[in-house]
């Protein structure tokens, strides 16, 4: 698995100067949120679990944006005292990484590419640096690239008006020590003094990836962006069978317990209505799943073994009432960057993992707190806020789609 990257995210934005004067270019507003924020939520839901930002024009503009809506991000930053090149600023941020493979981004592209694959192709190659390459149709752009029978890039092509290529989509798998190993002045372009330095020496591939890819750097990208990211809105009548619902437990399945976690079976009441909410919600949903932070195990208030009884025993009444759990996740650590710990997406990666067919824009997520709201949106899921242990939630809310006083209240909805 690939778990870090390094986000190039100190760009200026010259072409979007006019849109967004006084902004570093990834944070330029798209749909009510900054581009940036798209591109970190698309890597964390391939498996990215640490980031290396770097930073340079307002740097500290991103930095605040990361420390207030981002808290539990596991990542750190570097920052360029002056423009480095994209190679100068790779070079400085790879001293921040703790793996062998890393990979590279733009903070103003989103490509949404499938890393496993990539990864899986860059390993078995034993690649100096593999690119994520994108199909395009009718274009003009430099940095479009040929590959030979083995997928190896033999050339780089000139910006010119092409019908039909293969662009370089700004995704790079990195070995660092392959890297590293050149003695590149402390200011490069990793374009030009790498990539078309080396390509032809035999040890750059590229894999094709035809996925949704955007270049918010073009004026042209940067509206059709605002439509294509735009929060879609939430029908509760387009529910059907191929839909995943996601649940939090404490406070949403059983009663929480104030200031106190639940330790055994008998100190597990479900909450008014949850098991006739379960007959209704198994009968609308494909699939559900329970995502839930336990962080009793994590501190010894509590086994493992001890946890998994009480699953076992609440799945037992949960399908004794008619409904069904297909499986039920939960993060014991007790450190709020932990990957798998909401809100950060890692029981929902997982999700993915064990049940391919999962659809995340066909999913909701139902929880009672405002990390569970966040950890949906980070996972792309539909999110629906139950009032029981938080009354006063503050409602609309950008990471809110519908709100209910309970989960039977939902689950009556979705009849109505």
């Amino acid at each position: 698995m690939i778990q870090e990257a390094i986000i190039l995210a100190g760009g200026l934005g010259t072409r979007l100067r006019e849109a967004v004067p006084d902004l570093p270019k990834c944070m330029a507003p798209v749909a009510g949120r900054p581009f940036l924020s798209y591109v970190i939520d698309a890597l964390r839901m391939q498996g990215i679990q640490h980031f290396v930002f770097s930073l340079g024009y307002k740097a500290d503009v991103i930095e605040e944006y990361l420390k207030e809506h981002y808290p539990t991000l596991d990542y750190s930053t570097t920052i360029e005292d002056e423009p480095l090149g994209t190679g100068g600023a790779i070079k400085l941020a790879l001293s921040r990484t703790r793996s062998e493979n890393i990979l590279i981004a733009n903070g103003d592209t989103l490509f949404k590419v499938n890393v496993e694959a990539l990864a899986s192709f860059h390993i078995e190659k034993e690649s100096a640096c593999t690119l994520a390459l994108k199909p395009m149709y009718n274009f003009e752009r430099y940095g479009v690239v040929e590959l030979d029978s083995d997928n190896r890039i033999i050339t780089f092509k000139e910006k010119q008006y092409y019908t039909a290529g293969l662009i370089n989509g700004g995704i790079y798998l990195l070995n660092k020590q392959q890297f590293l190993q050149h003695q590149f002045p402390q200011k490069f372009s990793f374009e030009k003094e790498y990539l078309e330095t080396y390509f032809d020496k035999g040890i750059f591939y590229g894999l094709i990836q035809d996925e949704y890819f955007i270049d918010i750097g073009i004026p042209e990208d940067y509206n059709k962006a605002q439509n294509d990211l735009k929060q879609a809105v939430l029908d509760l009548k387009n529910i059907d069978k191929s839909w995943t619902l996601f649940l939090d437990r404490d406070g949403v399945i059983n009663d929480e317990r104030l200031n106190n976690y639940v330790l055994h079976w008998e100190q597990f009441i479900f909450s008014k209505g949850v098991l006739e909410a379960f007959k209704i919600l198994s009968e609308k949903f494909g699939k559900i799943v329970i995502v839930s932070n336990q962080r009793g195990v994590g501190k010894g208030l509590m086994t493992e073994e001890t946890l998994m009884d009480i699953h076992k025993e609440m799945q037992k009444e949960v399908e004794s009432a008619g409904g069904h759990l297909d499986k039920i996740y939960y993060c014991t650590e007790v450190h709020d960057t932990h990957f798998g710990r909401k809100p950060n997406p890692g029981m929902a990666y997982q999700a993915t993992k064990d049940f391919p067919e999962i659809e995340l824009n066909k999913a909701i997520m139902v929880g009672n707190k405002p990390s569970d709201m966040r950890f949906g949106r980070a996972a792309g899921l539909f999110t629906v806020f139950v009032r029981t242990t938080n009354p006063d939630q503050d409602y609309p809310h950008p990471d809110i789609d519908l709100c209910f006083n309970s989960l039977l209240d939902f689950a009556h909805a979705l009849k109505s």
